[in-house]
C-alpha cells in the first residue's frame, strides 16, 4: 500500500511525463520520420532508414537553397544577439537611476510584446515603404543620380528585419537586466571605488563578472528568438528570406519527408546554441570557484 505522500508524487510524475511528452513528443516524431528512406512518405510507418532526405535537403530538393538561408538566419542572429545583449545592459545601467521620460520609455519597449507580431510586422514594413517613397521624392527633387538610377527599397533583412526582430528580442533582455540590477548589491561598487577603480575598471572588474551568467542568457534569448522568429520577419525581410520563412513556404509546397528533415536540423541548431551557452555558463562559474 502507498501512502497519501507517496500517491501525490506519483499523480505528480506521471502529469509531467505526460507534459513533457505532449511538450516534445511531435519534435521527437519529426526527427525520427526524417531518417526514412528514399520511398519515405509523411507518417508511419517508416519506409527503411537513412539520410537520403538530408542529402536532398542540400542540395535544394530543387525547392530551396537551404544553404543561403541558414546563412542568412545564422548571421541576422548573430547580429540581433549582439545588440540585444549591448542594449540591454545599457538599459539596465541607465535605468538604476531615475531619469526623465524613463517611464514612458520602459512601456514603450515593453508594449511590443503586447502588440500582435504580424500587425507589429506590417507596420515596420509600412514605415519603410513611407520611407522608400520619401528616399525617391528626394531623390528626384534634388536630381540624386544613384537614388533616382539604383535604389528600390530600404526593405531588407539588416534594415526592417533587424529592427522588427529587435522587438521581440529587447523587451526580454531589458526585463532581464532590470531584475538583475534590481537584487544587485551597490556595495561591491562602493568597496570598488573606495579603492580607487575608475567606473570602467569598477564595471569590467566587478559588476561584468557578476552579471554575466545574465548576459549569457540574453544572448541566448537574442539568438534563439531572431533565429526561429516567424511572424514579425513575415512582411520586412525583403528579397533574402531567413530559415523560418522557407519553412513555411516548403510547409504549403512539400509533400515528402524533405520539411522533417529541414525541421530536424533547425531543431540541432537551436540545441546546439544551447548546449554552448550552458557549458560557457559552467565555465564561468567553475573559474570563479563558485
Amino acid at each position: 500500500m502507498f501512502s497519501k505522500k507517496n500517491n501525490t508524487y506519483y499523480i505528480c510524475v506521471f502529469f509531467f511525463s505526460l507534459f513533457v511528452l505532449f511538450l516534445y513528443g511531435p519534435t521527437f516524431t519529426i526527427i525520427l520520420l526524417s531518417f526514412q528512406g528514399p520511398d519515405g512518405g509523411l507518417t508511419f510507418p517508416l519506409n527503411g532508414i537513412s539520410t537520403y532526405w538530408f542529402e536532398e535537403l542540400w542540395r535544394g530538393g530543387s525547392v530551396v537553397d537551404i544553404g543561403s538561408a541558414f546563412k542568412r538566419s545564422i548571421i541576422l542572429g548573430i547580429i540581433v544577439m549582439i545588440l540585444t545583449v549591448v542594449l540591454s545592459v545599457a538599459a539596465g545601467l541607465a535605468f538604476r537611476k531615475k531619469f526623465w521620460g524613463s517611464n514612458v520609455l520602459f512601456f514603450t519597449t515593453v508594449a511590443s510584446l503586447i502588440v500582435p507580431s504580424i500587425v507589429l510586422s506590417l507596420g515596420v514594413a509600412l514605415q519603410f515603404r513611407l520611407i522608400d517613397d520619401l528616399t525617391k521624392w528626394i531623390g528626384s527633387s534634388l536630381d540624386i543620380s544613384w537614388v533616382n538610377d539604383s535604389f528600390q527599397t530600404s526593405l531588407g533583412m539588416y534594415s526592417s528585419g533587424l529592427g522588427a526582430q529587435l522587438t521581440w528580442t529587447l523587451p526580454f533582455g531589458l526585463l532581464i537586466m532590470f531584475a538583475v540590477f534590481n537584487r544587485f548589491d551597490k556595495s561591491y561598487e562602493e568597496a570598488a571605488r573606495d579603492l580607487g577603480a575608475t567606473p570602467w575598471k569598477t564595471f569590467k572588474e566587478i559588476v561584468l563578472p557578476l552579471i554575466a551568467p545574465s548576459i549569457i542568457g540574453i544572448a541566448l534569448f537574442g539568438f534563439t528568438l531572431s533565429y526561429d522568429e516567424l511572424a514579425r520577419s513575415s512582411q520586412v525581410m525583403g528579397s533574402g528570406n531567413t530559415l523560418p520563412l522557407e519553412l513555411r513556404g516548403l510547409t504549403t509546397t512539400v509533400t515528402t519527408p524533405i520539411i522533417y528533415a529541414l525541421g530536424t536540423v533547425t531543431t540541432f541548431v537551436s540545441f546546439t546554441v544551447i548546449a554552448i551557452s550552458v557549458g560557457f555558463y559552467l565555465f564561468l562559474k567553475r573559474k570563479k570557484g563558485i
